[in-house]
């Protein structure tokens, strides 16, 4: 399967005609999450990314809720947030908001360490981990040099072993890449991004 993914939109137009074009190519499209800004603008969000006709997973963001997302979502759209779906032989896990708890406000959805252990638990196996927050330690440094990831997202890549584990959020990271095991992690960014399973 040609996969093609991506995280943080946020509204960008340029990048959603990319990822539209694109798309044309791919059997499967997974978004990572923040595709609005500070929970406005999701349904437009939405309209820019309606192209997009292939199966299609995504997870919210820090800057959309689940219930948002759920209902703002294209037809189509798979909306995972502690859930799974398996698409042809891939079996996808998705967890999203920003973990650990960010420092943005009441704005901002997010899940403490513990929430989004218990959440990840769930996932006994997974070609394909989704996640709007990064490992800890891997593609999480911001441009101050913090290493922000989440322990609990760590844990779960290390325990489940997926091939592929994406993740958005932390900006300055974008295009990062590292291993936990035998897990590819990437830190995907708002460009079209290709995988082949």
């Amino acid at each position: 399967m040609r996969i093609l993914a991506f995280s943080d939109l946020h509204l960008a137009r340029a990048r959603a005609a990319d990822l539209v074009a694109a798309s044309s190519d791919a059997d499967l499209v997974i978004g990572a999450g923040d595709f609005c800004n500070m929970r406005q603008g999701l349904s437009e969000a939405m309209a820019l990314l309606s192209g997009i006709t292939a199966p299609f997973v995504v997870v919210p963001g820090n800057a959309e809720s689940v219930e948002e997302l759920q209902a703002a979502a294209n037809p189509g759209m798979r909306v995972l947030h502690g859930t799974g779906v398996d698409v042809n032989w891939l079996r996808v896990f998705g967890l999203g908001y920003g973990v650990p708890v960010t420092p943005f406000g009441s704005w901002s959805c997010d899940l403490s360490e513990e929430d989004a252990g218990q959440m990840l638990a769930k996932c006994e196996a997974a070609d394909i981990l989704v996640l709007h927050s990064p490992p800890k330690g891997v593609a999480d440094v911001t441009s101050g040099g913090q290493s922000v990831g989440s322990t609990a997202i760590h844990d779960a890549i290390e325990r489940i072993q997926p091939r592929l584990a994406f993740c958005g959020h932390i900006h300055d990271s974008w295009g990062q890449t590292g291993k936990i095991g035998a897990t590819q992690v990437v830190n995907l960014g708002p460009r079209p991004n290709w995988f082949d399973l």
